[in-house]
């Protein structure tokens, strides 16, 4: 006889023993705490095949996922010790046999026999030697997922009065797979705002992809993400799914779940909204939002804001606050980053506008004290040396030495009062200092400067020395014959280029100048590049932004 639908279509319990009962319940209760234990796929659907293979005295029983290509997985296997078939297995669907004919009908059926072409579930079936089985579908959101198949070899084992065991276990299943895609999905969503934290992303990007993330998973209507303020408001950050623009500040006031949580510190939902008032409820009603969740974003110790969703439908489900929470946490952690990360670069921006400073303290204090009073006393020798008798050769050659001593020592001192910070960058600003860099250079160099004006002393500063590093660099070890710098301002940044036709292969990693010009370029939120290919020269590219120096 081939596959029979098995009790007019549908599984239907019968009478049985008590002990029949008392071991389905029992069945379910295991396969229930495996659910709930969060067990993975594999595990929980081989522990549903083993338990309706107990329950009808199958030799094998199997969990089989349909695939959109025609053939079935094998997603959960018990079988007796030689009737084994590996999970995730891939077999057609043809021929006689239970899955081929629940998948045709979408029926639970009987089958006393496996017949079919080879590589398909009724020849893997009628390989292991099982001559009869019943199958039921697993059905997830009103459509075929899989089934559910016992066989065995004995014909007649598997009676039909005893198809009732199997109902509340494939009840089951399909309750499990809609939880495993729920699960698969909350972590895919997770996974994907992970990566925009992970990746340094700006919080105004994890927040419009966690708005988007939340409305998705919990079929929200409108999901919203606020920062608290000290008034007892709230700052709308990012929103999706509104009919009117929700932005600017709003007033956290009861009964709204974002007034609780800021009051609480704890998630909160309200799911009904008739009590609302104020000039939230104009917006409410315009936008027909029925009700509503919460949950805060903690950031150091405080309540920072908060994810709320809201519905027209009506109330969420129980447990919508603990799907919102995971979500938080990352949007937390990307708001801790940018605080920490601000906090770095402005405690770097400090440190190095406080070196600047000195610098340019000690600069004044050399080229005001000690180079003044250098060229004071190579005055005075000079007016000594020309007091000198005739007939005193000797003393007026070492009054020549000495003063020669004291140009050279002088010369020396305003190089290094040069190199500690230039006048004229105080005085002239960026481009005539990169002038006088060009003209000092030991290679030549094409300089072309595409800026006006003065920029912010920390970019001119930072431009200045970049340039006068690079070419220094460039000079020790490019064996260049030429060098280029090419300085424009776009898009409120100094973009900044030097590049060179040397040997190339430069790594700033092996001990360089570039390393502190690094973190310079760093502190004023600016990037800098390397591009030194072995053989091809150097191309060195920096941005400084202007607004924020």
């Amino acid at each position: 006889m081939a596959a029979q639908p098995a009790g007019g279509g549908h599984l239907e319990a019968s009478a049985g023993p008590a002990q029949q009962f008392l071991d389905a319940a029992i069945a379910l209760r295991r396969v229930t705490a495996l659910v709930t234990a969060g067990a993975s796929p594999p595990e929980l659907f081989s522990a549903v095949a083993r338990e309706i293979a107990q329950l009808l005295g199958a030799d094998v029983a199997g969990v089989l996922r349909y695939e959109a290509d025609g053939t079935a997985a094998v997603a959960g296997w018990w079988g007796l010790p030689g009737m084994a078939v590996p999970l995730g297995t891939q077999l057609t669907v043809a021929g006689e046999d239970v899955a081929a004919s629940v998948l045709r009908n979408g029926q639970p059926v009987i089958a006393d026999r496996f017949e079919g072409p080879a590589g398909s579930v009724a020849a893997r079936f009628r390989q292991l030697g099982v001559r009869s089985g019943i199958g039921a579908p697993i059905t997830l959101e009103g459509r075929l997922w899989g089934v559910a198949v016992a066989a065995t070899a004995q014909p007649g084992r598997l009676l039909t009065d005893n198809q009732w065991h199997i109902v509340g276990l494939v009840a089951l299943v399909s309750a499990a797979i809609a939880d495993l895609h729920q699960i698969a999905d909350e972590h895919a969503a997770l996974r994907r705002v992970a990566m925009l934290v992970a990746g340094s992303a700006a919080p105004a990007e994890v927040f419009a992809e966690v708005a988007s993330e939340v409305r998705e998973l919990l079929g929200a209507d409108v999901t919203t993400i606020a920062r608290f303020e000290p008034d007892a408001t709230a700052t709308i950050l990012a929103g999706v799914g509104t009919n009117a623009p929700l932005a600017g500040r709003w007033s956290v006031e009861p009964p709204l779940s974002i007034a609780a949580v800021f009051r609480t510190g704890q998630p909160a939902r309200v799911d009904d909204f008739g009590a609302l008032e104020g000039g939230l409820a104009d917006y409410v009603r315009k936008e027909g939002l029925r009700s509503s969740v919460a949950t805060p974003i903690h950031v150091g110790g405080r309540v920072w804001g908060a994810i709320v969703a809201a519905s027209r439908r009506g109330p969420f489900p129980a447990g919508a606050e603990r799907r919102i929470a995971d979500f938080t946490e990352l949007a937390a952690t990307a708001i801790a980053n940018t605080e920490g990360r601000a906090e770095l670069v402005a405690s770097r921006a400090r440190i190095v506008a406080a070196f600047d400073r000195a610098r340019r303290v000690l600069e004044r204090d050399l080229h005001d004290g000690v180079q003044q009073r250098l060229v004071s006393l190579a005055l005075t020798l000079r007016s000594a040396q020309k007091r000198v008798p005739p007939g005193l050769p000797e003393l007026d050659a070492s009054l020549s030495q000495a003063i020669e001593g004291l140009a050279e020592v002088l010369s020396g001192l305003q190089e290094i009062s040069r190199g500690i910070h230039p006048a004229i960058l105080s005085q002239g600003g960026l481009v005539p200092a990169l002038k006088t860099l060009a003209r000092r250079s030991a290679i030549p160099v094409e300089l072309s400067v595409k800026a006006s004006g003065r920029l912010p002393e920390p970019v001119e500063v930072a431009a200045y020395y970049v340039v006068a590093e690079a070419l220094t660099n460039v000079a020790k070890h490019a064996r260049a014959s030429a060098a280029y710098v090419d300085v424009d301002v776009h898009d409120d940044a100094l973009r900044l280029r030097v590049r060179d036709d040397g040997v190339g292969g430069a790594d700033p990693a092996r001990g360089s100048g570039l390393i502190g010009l690094d973190d310079r370029v760093e502190a004023l939120g600016g990037t800098m590049q390397i591009d030194s290919p072995a053989g091809k020269g150097t191309a060195l590219l920096v941005t400084l932004p202007i607004a924020s120096a």
